[in-house]
């Protein structure tokens, strides 16, 4: 049987949609591994977005599936992607992950593998602050955490402006958002990706 790996992410302005796609990109890349993209529901207002621009951003991935907490269970492995919020993770994602407490009582998460990527608006607006937090959730679930390892070497690239960590792939979007991933941060995200499905193949033999 196929190993599954789903790709859940939130995004505003489509940062982090790219960063999924290249995520899933990675996870796709392992024989026998089978991924679904999905988004957690937005809840800012539709006048809201519109007003931040951000409804017409969210156009060009408006076609991905929604995400539903009694699905979670199918998977291996879940890769989490979400922007920052002063150092956290975002509200939307928050509120998805808030709904899976049925979940946690009964452990169907345990021994999951969980893995998280992130975008900040600033090289050290909470890059790695985000993803740390985030492992708490996955932790309190029985989740296996899984990062970044220093194997893949683009993250100790200093020649040029870019995210990556060893807790996980990231973005730096600037501060009005024109700052697209770059291909290094790119390529991170898609080694991510293939080394969680890697690691979900091997725990399932």
């Amino acid at each position: 049987m196929a190993v599954k790996v789903q790709v859940i992410f939130y995004s505003m302005y489509g940062h982090v949609y790219k960063m999924a796609e290249a995520v899933a990109e990675g996870a796709r890349s392992v024989e026998g591994v089978e991924v679904s993209l999905l988004q957690v529901p937005e809840l800012v207002p539709d006048a809201a977005l519109e007003r931040t621009g951000a409804k017409a951003a969210r156009a060009a991935f408006a076609h991905v599936p929604l995400a539903e907490t009694a699905k979670l269970p199918e998977a291996d492995a879940i890769i989490f992607g979400t922007p920052t919020r002063f150092g956290n993770m975002c509200a939307q994602m928050r509120n998805f992950l808030d709904q899976t407490g049925g979940l946690w009582a009964k452990g169907a998460l345990i021994g999951k593998v969980g893995s998280v990527f992130t975008s900040t608006a600033t090289q050290h607006g909470g890059q790695e602050s985000t993803i740390l937090s985030f492992h708490t959730t996955l932790l309190h679930q029985g989740m296996i955490v899984v990062g970044m390892p220093y194997s893949e070497s683009r993250q100790t690239t200093i020649t040029e402006i870019s995210g990556g960590s060893p807790y996980g792939a990231s973005t730096i979007t600037g501060g009005d958002g024109s700052r697209q991933p770059s291909e290094n941060e790119l390529a991170i995200a898609r080694s991510q990706g293939r080394h969680v499905a890697e690691i979900a193949k091997k725990l399932a033999r």
